[in-house]
């Protein structure tokens, strides 16, 4: 552990007060969203009561959790400017999609849960299905939120990891547990601007160190990565690939269109905070307004990480070497630890208080949004349709409390399984292929093609994951050489491939249900005005269009593009 490598946080008085402040401020709004809270809708979806601006920092800082941040400035460090790609192509178009698409649909069919709308487009089993595969990936990737919590306890306090673990699920319980949806959304809020105000100052500093942008340039062009990670394209390190042709397949492809539609449009952590929103308008614009802030957070988050990669002792020379060839470093070091190592490198006391309150702020906006969506599909999707029906709305209230709990139990463990990865993105990625990538393919087809059978809706998704853990196993026993994340890029890319071929020819050898049974789930059977929103009042203006939003968006992300080819 890194507390035992000699690598703690000098934090001091300041910085433990800092902290406590943060907790209770915290634990504050858990309390209060709670008095907000009579009935179940109010729990799990916020009573749909709430504003576009406020949903759309949520999307954005749901997402932007412990993996995100320590992920991504870990992957800075090992394969420099072409993380990007998780961002410009592997984020805002699918987000884009999303909210120009796709959110009518969500929002006008008042779906509770991205199972609940599978269940009325397909049936039951396909419902269960997707129900459990959602509940088990919000599980592993709690875990893997926690993990990197707990990390930064035992850097601070020196406590050993299990101890650590438990103390920070403890407290996102607290206050998910207490408020719901709500406490989760406004917490997230709060930590959007918690963690910007942690990781500016330190890129600004870091950059400051480096001799500025020109001053990265050089010493990263005289590491081992060199040059090439300097440039978003083609990629080949980040992919695996050593054709630029198939690194960047596999980028457009397996990450711009398979994993990351998957994971925006289709992942109920996401959807969850859209379908908040007080009405159509709010709902597309949710994930829009969440992509501006989302194209500018690798500034803030890859740049950091590269800074450490260059300059942070225990990540240098023949460390920096045996990590990029998958070995332990000498120093106990890994690259998950690159923002860690840097803030301890660089900040004053007082702002190491800000800035750890910032990351344990990613932890917990993070692990909060896989709990609370993992309550809502537990108790709606599973526990009130299989198990337990036709009870009192109180009732389902006090189950999506108490399994709260249950999921964060569970979470304990799987945070050990995370911890066993020295880049947390493989395992992140890994995960996408195995869930979103087949889901995503049995969407779309379910969505555009009216003809498509509840029969085929279950067996493509089952045969997809499959696929995907396949190229999982064979590239992990070494059959096939797939280093970087080209496992997971692959295995996205089979199990969408596999879905849709297997999906199709199911299709044509089973009955498909009636097309008035399909009305509002199947683009050509619904009426255009359920999929128009208001335009007046509070919806009124330019800047509150959601295709308007979306075109400008779209256009910076070319042009960054374009910046850093």
């Amino acid at each position: 552990m890194l507390a035992e490598a000699d690598l703690r946080l000098d934090a001091n008085a300041i910085d433990y007060l800092l902290l406590a402040f943060y907790f209770v401020l915290v634990l504050t709004i858990g309390y209060l969203a709670r008095r907000q809270v009579s009935s179940s809708l109010d729990f799990f979806l916020s009573g749909r009561s709430l504003p576009a601006w406020v949903t759309g920092l949520a999307f954005i800082s749901a997402n932007l959790g412990a993996i995100e941040v320590m992920g991504m400035s870990a992957n800075g460090a090992q394969y420099g400017m072409p993380t990007a790609h998780y961002f410009w192509i592997g984020a805002v178009p699918a987000m884009l999609f999303l909210g120009v698409v796709m959110m009518p649909f969500y929002y006008g069919s008042k779906v509770r849960s991205v199972p609940e709308f599978m269940r009325r487009r397909f049936n039951n089993t396909a419902h269960l299905v997707n129900g459990i595969s959602f509940a088990t990936a919000q599980v592993l990737i709690a875990g893997a939120n926690l993990f990197l919590l707990a990390s930064v306890v035992n850097l601070l306090l020196g406590w050993p990891i299990w101890v650590s673990v438990i103390l920070a699920a403890v407290i996102v319980l607290a206050y998910t547990a207490l408020g719901g949806l709500s406490a989760a959304i406004y917490n997230e809020v709060l930590q959007f601007f918690v963690i910007v105000a942690a990781l500016l100052p330190l890129t600004i500093v870091g950059l400051y160190k480096v001799g500025g942008w020109d001053g990265l340039v050089e010493k990263i062009s005289g590491g081992p990565g060199g040059a090439e990670q300097l440039s978003a394209w083609p990629g080949n390190e980040l992919t695996g690939f050593g054709s630029n042709f198939l690194s960047v397949l596999g980028l457009v492809f397996g990450l711009g269109f398979v994993l990351s539609f998957g994971y925006w449009t289709t992942n109920f952590v996401e959807v969850q905070r859209a379908m908040a929103s007080k009405s159509m308008s709010a709902a597309r614009r949710t994930p829009i307004i969440g992509a501006f802030p989302k194209m500018f957070v690798p500034f803030i988050v890859i740049i950091p990480g590269m800074i450490a990669g260059v300059t942070v002792t225990e990540l240098l020379g023949e460390n920096k070497a045996a990590l990029m060839s998958g070995e332990g470093a000498p120093s106990g070091a890994t690259f998950n630890d690159a923002l860690l190592l840097l803030m301890r490198d660089l900040l004053p006391n007082g702002m190491l208080g800000i800035a750890i309150a910032g990351l344990l702020a990613s932890f917990m906006a993070g692990m909060a949004a896989n709990l609370s969506s993992f309550n809502t599909v537990f108790t709606y999707d599973i526990w009130q349709a299989y198990i337990k029906k036709d009870r009192p709305d109180g009732y389902y209230l006090q189950v999506g409390r108490t399994v709260t709990a249950g999921a964060t139990i569970l979470a304990i463990g799987t945070a050990f399984i995370a911890s066993t990865y020295s880049n947390l993105m493989d395992y992140l990625q890994q995960l996408f292929s195995f869930f979103n990538a087949p889901l995503f393919a049995t969407f779309i087809l379910g969505m555009f093609w009216k003809r498509m059978t509840p029969t085929a809706g279950w067996v493509g998704l089952v045969t997809g994951t499959f696929s995907a853990i396949t190229v999982f196993v064979l590239a992990e026993t070494g059959v096939w050489d797939l280093p970087g994340q080209g496992a997971a890029f692959v295995g996205a890319g089979a199990a969408f491939v596999v879905d849709i071929v297997v999906s199709v020819a199911v299709t044509y050898r089973t009955q498909p249900k009636p097309e008035a049974e399909l009305a509002g789930l199947v683009y050509s059977l619904t009426p255009k005005e359920t999929r128009q929103h208001s335009t007046t009042g509070e919806d009124a203006g330019w800047y509150r269009n959601p295709v308007t939003l979306a075109g400008i968006a779209l256009v910076l992300i070319i042009v960054l593009n374009i910046i850093f080819f």
